[in-house]
This record gives structure tokens, C-alpha cells and sequence, in this order.
């Protein structure tokens, strides 16, 4: 059951240092040159504070760009691996977007679907996620569009909802949120009963996330994904972007005698992303690579592992240098004979 507090920013403050007091890495957005990342932060005056969206997703806090997986050295022609135990800093990701806190359900049905990747779970277990209700958004925004809100609860430990200059609504929502509030109960105060919603941004649906499913499924063969990728250059940004695509390479690097296995971060629309060492292509056109990003997230995902791969955060349309707007898009896709 969720317990409502609220809580003072300048409490907000203070939990923010007995955090780092106890030992806890702190990720949150970051204005940096203008563009407002996740990053670690040593204080609360580095967190932005007002911004619709961050430019980069926080997932790299649970899955990064780049990580090294395993060594491995020669010994005459025998290759012995070292594998390497996975760990994880005790951390709270701040400040993200519930939007963001969704996908986390996503990047979780991925790695924990046939296999556990705990690099992934120890990263996970180790953080505690503190989210902030959106009370305003832009066209770009879709979220309600395919199942979420701006004060949705869904994958946050804590949501903190902006209800004056100074106070926010704190809802407590898991076991890790009541343990970071246990620790400090004296900066959470009790809540009187507000209706949260008069305080969220305005988010229009323009179409269920069911029913585009069920749309994709009549469009594979249509002419619309060649209209539509005609802008596309194969840059990979959306993914780079995006807090659930969750695709990845894996990379060697070796000076003949010792190597270090890494996961990287792909993307379905880099050309060479199905390339065979047969030199055959399934998906050779940029067509067939943006049907397949589109199918991916709105039907075989859900299918596979019942979680969409989109939480409608537009960060994709918006960083894009050829203008493709995703939401524009599914609209076209809803309304294709």
C-alpha cells in the first residue's frame, strides 16, 4: 500500500546529504552546457531543477554504454577466461521522470527473460529510484498515449509530486522507498489529502498502446514504413536516447596475449546490425530497419514479454537531426487503410 508524506524542499535538502553522508552514489539530471544529463552529483544545487525532459535517459545508471563483462588471457594456445563478479555501488537514481521510472520494467523483462544478466539485477537491486511527477510537457510528450501519466507510480520506489513553492507530495511505494524514508522519518512529514492530479501537466492520449498493437499487425507490408524512413540517416540517436531500447553488441579488445570482453550499446538501426558474415542482410533498406524499431516496441515486445518497449518520453523526436517525430508517426500508423 502506498503511504503518503509530504515533504519540504528544504528537507529535501537534507535527505539529499544524509544520503551521501551514508555512502550512497547519487545520479540525478544535470545542466551541463545546456543540456541536462544524468550524472553523479555531490550536491543538491547540481540537480536541475527545471526542465521538461533530460537529453540522455537515466538507464545507463542500471545498463551502460559500455561494460566490461570478462577478461581473458593466453596461456600457450590455452585461453583461460576471468570472469568478473558483478557489482554494484549502493545507489539513488533522483529527479527522473515517471515516464523514465517506467522503463525500467522494460530493460528488467529483457535481462532477466531467458537469462539472469546480473550485471544488470546487482545494478538494480542496488538502487532506490526517487521520481518527480512532470507539471508540465511538451508536444513531444505521448506518455499517456501508451499506458503511463505524469504522476504515474509504476517502477518508482519513491514519487515526489510538487504541490506548493516549497512542498512535495511524497508517495512511498515499495519496500526500498519505506527503507530510505525509515532512515530519515523525522524530514517526512504526514499528508493531508490532495488530489494530485490538479497539479500534473496535461498529457492528450491520442491513441491506446492496444490498439496500435493490433494495427501493426494489418500494416507490415504497407508502403508507410518507406514513406516514413525516408528522412532516417541510421544515426542510431533514438536508441542512444531512449530509457528502454535495450539492444546491444558484444566487443573484444585484445593485444594478442590478454583481452577484455565488453556489452555495448546497439542500435536495429545501424545498418550493419543484422549485416551476416555471409555478407547477406535481412533488413538491407532503412525501411525494413525503422519497420522493425516501430514492430519491436509496440507488438513483439509485448507479445515476447509483456511490456512495451516506449514510454512515450519523446526524447527520440526531439534530439533526432532529421526530424522524425515517433509520435507523428504511430498517429500515421492508427490512421493507415
Amino acid at each position: 500500500m502506498i503511504e503518503n508524506k509530504t515533504i519540504s524542499q528544504s528537507s529535501l535538502t537534507e535527505l539529499f546529504n544524509k544520503l551521501k553522508s551514508a555512502g550512497k552514489r547519487i545520479i540525478a539530471p544535470r545542466d551541463k552546457n545546456g543540456r541536462i544529463v544524468f550524472e553523479e552529483v555531490v550536491s543538491f544545487n547540481d540537480v536541475a531543477k527545471d526542465y521538461i525532459q533530460t537529453t540522455i535517459s537515466p538507464k545507463q545508471a542500471v545498463f551502460p554504454r559500455v561494460e566490461e563483462i570478462l577478461a581473458y588471457h593466453f596461456e600457450d594456445k590455452d585461453i583461460i577466461i576471468d570472469p568478473l563478479t558483478a557489482k554494484a555501488a549502493p545507489t539513488v537514481l533522483f529527479g527522473l521522470r515517471p515516464c523514465d521510472a517506467r522503463s525500467i520494467s522494460t530493460l528488467n523483462a529483457v535481462f532477466t527473460w531467458d537469462y539472469i544478466d546480473t550485471f544488470f539485477t546487482s545494478k538494480l537491486d542496488n538502487t532506490t529510484i526517487v521520481s518527480i511527477s512532470c507539471t508540465k510537457a511538451d508536444d513531444f510528450c505521448f506518455c499517456t498515449s501508451v499506458g503511463g501519466n505524469p504522476g504515474d507510480t509504476s517502477g518508482s520506489d519513491i514519487l515526489l509530486t510538487p504541490i506548493s513553492a516549497d512542498t512535495y507530495l511524497a508517495e512511498i511505494i515499495t519496500e526500498k522507498g519505506k527503507a530510505l524514508a525509515a532512515a530519515v522519518p523525522e524530514l517526512f512529514k504526514e499528508a493531508k489529502p490532495v488530489e494530485k492530479n490538479t497539479y500534473l501537466a496535461q498529457v492528450k492520449p491520442h491513441f491506446t498502446v492496444k490498439e496500435l498493437s493490433q494495427k501493426l499487425d494489418a500494416v507490415f507490408d504497407s508502403e508507410i514504413w518507406l514513406d516514413q524512413s525516408l528522412r532516417c540517416i541510421g544515426c542510431g540517436t533514438c536508441a542512444f536516447v531512449c530509457p528502454s531500447c535495450t539492444c546491444f553488441d558484444i566487443q573484444d579488445e585484445t593485444n594478442g596475449a590478454i583481452g577484455k570482453r565488453f556489452m555495448c550499446w546497439d542500435s536495429c538501426a545501424f545498418s550493419q546490425f543484422t549485416l551476416h558474415t555471409s555478407g547477406h542482410n535481412p533488413r538491407e533498406r532503412q525501411s525494413q530497419r525503422w519497420r522493425q524499431r516501430v514492430m519491436h516496441k509496440f507488438s513483439y515486445q509485448p507479445k515476447r514479454l509483456n511490456v512495451y518497449g516506449c514510454v512515450g518520453c519523446g526524447r527520440c523526436s526531439r534530439a533526432c537531426p532529421a526530424d522524425m517525430n515517433l509520435l507523428e508517426h504511430l498517429v500515421e500508423v492508427m490512421e493507415a487503410q
